[in-house]
């Protein structure tokens, strides 16, 4: 935690600088993927930190990056239409400018303090795509994490993204993925039920191991039980509260949680350090 970027020290942080859509598509019925180049300097973050998107005569939203700061061309967002903002951003195609401000966060994902560690990924539907940041981030530099788990769980079939990449983590000898689905259909082969169900299916050390949860709000509340049924220790455990943020820079308010600001403090947190802030999950 308490990391950040040096080059986005030096930069005024609330300036969007100008960037070019290389692709974009949709992934589903609701999230549109985009690849993005700075027309600059490169973008240079961390796994979990985000970036305010901003379009001209619409304004700017906060969404978090899912690339691995390991791949150098560009980076990757997805983004589920909520509001005027993210309806213009899925009007964008290849070519298009846009202006990005950050990266933000100075709560990134653990990546030098969880080195030689477990990792075990839960990810509740679109809390699949900040986790895939850390994700693809440790893939990369897989000598140094130990064993690699990634469970996840999603709404229905169609509601499913990044097809090939999880295709490829199913097929990895040095990951275990798990994928269950809460609608059943005559399609799906794999398991059914929320994704609480797959954790005691994973052959760990419960006790050592580092747990990372991203997911929809209702999802928290069933995941920590589970982890605390199985005696996982509080500060092994990093949650994403990217949800709740607004200006990005502590400003606004909006993701105030206490003493604490999502934008600032996090989005990732270990939930050790939420103790005393009951109202953050």
């Amino acid at each position: 935690m308490g990391q950040s970027c040096c080059s986005s020290m030096k930069r005024d942080i609330y300036l969007p600088r100008p960037a070019t859509v290389k692709k974009s598509r949709m992934m589903n019925g609701t999230e549109l993927y985009i690849h993005i180049e700075m027309d600059e300097e490169p973008l240079d973050f961390l796994p979990g930190q985000f970036v305010e998107v901003s379009i001209a005569g619409f304004g700017e939203a906060p969404i978090t990056i899912s690339s691995s700061p390991t791949r150098k061309d560009g980076f990757e967002l997805v983004v589920r239409k909520t509001g005027n903002v993210t309806n213009a951003i899925h009007k964008l195609k290849g070519g298009d400018k846009l202006g990005i401000r950050g990266p933000l966060g100075n709560g990134a994902y653990p990546v030098e303090q969880t080195k030689g560690k477990d990792l075990v990924f839960i990810c509740g539907g679109i809390g699949l795509v900040p986790q895939r940041s850390f994700i693809n981030y440790a893939l990369d530099k897989r000598a140094d994490y130990g064993k690699i788990s990634i469970l996840l769980g999603t709404k229905c079939r169609d509601q499913r993204f990044f097809h090939s990449e999880i295709a490829n983590w199913k097929t990895r000898s040095d990951v275990t993925f798990m994928e269950t689905i809460d609608q059943a259909d005559n399609c799906w082969l794999d398991d059914v039920g929320v994704v609480t169900t797959l954790i005691p299916k994973i052959d760990y050390d419960f006790s050592k191991s580092i747990f990372l949860v991203c997911g929809p709000p209702v999802m928290y509340k069933f995941v920590l039980l589970s982890l605390k049924k199985e005696n996982v220790p509080p500060e092994n455990i990093y949650v994403n509260l990217e949800r709740k943020m607004k200006c990005g820079v502590g400003k606004c308010g909006h993701c105030q949680i206490n003493d604490k600001y999502v934008c600032i403090d996090g989005p990732v947190f270990r939930y050790s350090d939420l103790a005393s802030v009951p109202e953050a999950i």
